[in-house]
C-alpha cells in the first residue's frame, strides 16, 4: 500500500501508514550519517518536535530537504505544519511496535560510536 497523496493545496505530507513501514526502508534512512544525527538528536528530545531549522547540518538546504524526506517516507519521522514551520517528530511508537528494541539498539550504538570517534576527553 502506497501512502496517500496530500490533498491539492494543503500542506499535508505524505506517511506511511504504520503497518506499511518496512525494516529494508528504516534501516537505509538509518545508514545516512546526517539522517543518523537527525535521529539521535529527535530522540534526545523524546516526545517533543522539532523544526527543520532546528537541524544545523554541514550541507545545502536542498541535501537537508532530501534527507528529512528519506526519513519521513520510509516512516522514522512524521513532518508537520505548524503555522510556517516544518516540525519533526521520531515515530518511536510506531518503529517499537513493528521492530522492538531495534530503534534503542541502533540509537545506543551511533551514541558509542560517536563517543569512540570523538576519542579521549
Amino acid at each position: 500500500m502506497t501512502p496517500a497523496a496530500p490533498l491539492a493545496g494543503s500542506r499535508l505530507l505524505p506517511h506511511p501508514a504504520r503497518e506499511d513501514i518496512r525494516l529494508e526502508g528504516v534501516l537505509h534512512a538509518l545508514s545516512d550519517p546526517m539522517r543518523l544525527r537527525i535521529v539521535r538528536e529527535l530522540a534526545a528530545h523524546a516526545g517533543d518536535e522539532l523544526s527543520c531549522s532546528h537541524f544545523d547540518l554541514p550541507v545545502t538546504k536542498s541535501t537537508t530537504t532530501h534527507h528529512f524526506r528519506v526519513l519521513r517516507e520510509s516512516g522514522v519521522i512524521r513532518q508537520v505544519y505548524r503555522g510556517t514551520a516544518k516540525m519533526n517528530g521520531l515515530r518511536q511508537d510506531d518503529l517499537d511496535a513493528l521492530f522492538p528494541g531495534l530503534l534503542d539498539s541502533l540509537l545506543a550504538a551511533a551514541g558509542r560510536q560517536a563517543a569512540r570517534l570523538a576519542g579521549p576527553a
